[in-house]
C-alpha cells in the first residue's frame, strides 16, 4: 500500500503520466481484489463463522493450559472476549469458565452470566453483516473516487503545455 501511494503522490508532483497511469492500475487491480474478496466473503460466511470459532476453541483450549502471562492464545482470547462481550466456547466448559479462570473472562456483576463467545460469533456474522457491508462500500466509494481523480490528472497533465 506504501508503494501504491508512493506513486501516486509522488506521479503527481513529478506529473508523470506513466506513474500515474501505473498508480491507476494499481487502484484497479487492488478494487477487484477487494470486489472479488467481498463476494467470496459474502458467499462463504458460514464457512468463515466456522473457521473463526475453529481458531477460537484452538486459542482458549491454549489458554486454559497456559500458565504465563504471556502467551499468545491467552492474549486472543482476552481480545474475542472483550471485543464480543462473551467468554468460553458453546459446550459445558463455558459456564464454569468464569468461575475458575476469571483472568479470561471481562468483569461482570455478581448475577451477571456470559453469553457463550459461539453464539456471539454467530451474531457477528448473520446479524452484522450490513455494518461490514457499509464499511465496504464506503471503501469502494473512495478508491473509486481516486481512479477519476488519478485519470483526471493524468489527461490534465496529457493535455496541458509544457512549460
Amino acid at each position: 500500500m506504501m508503494f501504491v501511494g508512493f506513486l501516486g503522490c509522488y506521479g503527481a508532483i513529478q506529473e508523470s503520466q506513466c506513474l500515474l497511469g501505473t498508480f491507476f492500475t494499481c487502484l484497479v487491480i487492488l478494487f477487484a481484489c477487494e470486489v472479488a474478496a467481498g463476494i467470496w466473503g459474502f458467499v462463504n460466511k458460514d464457512q468463515i463463522a466456522k473457521d473463526v470459532k475453529q481458531f477460537y476453541d484452538q486459542a482458549f483450549q491454549q489458554a486454559l493450559t497456559a500458565e504465563s502471562e504471556a502467551n499468545n492464545g491467552k492474549a486472543v482470547v482476552k481480545t474475542f472476549h472483550e471485543t464480543l462481550d462473551c467468554c468460553g466456547p458453546d459446550n459445558g466448559i463455558a459456564a464454569i469458565t468464569p468461575l475458575w479462570r476469571a483472568d479470561l473472562c471481562p468483569k461482570k456483576e455478581l448475577f451477571e452470566f456470559h453469553t457463550n463467545c459461539h453464539r456471539k460469533i454467530d451474531e457477528l456474522f448473520s446479524g452484522k453483516l450490513y455494518l461490514i457491508g457499509i464499511a465496504a462500500i464506503v471503501v469502494a466509494v473512495i478508491m473509486i473516487f481516486e481512479m477519476i481523480l488519478s485519470m483526471v490528472l493524468c489527461c490534465g497533465i496529457r493535455n496541458s503545455s509544457v512549460y
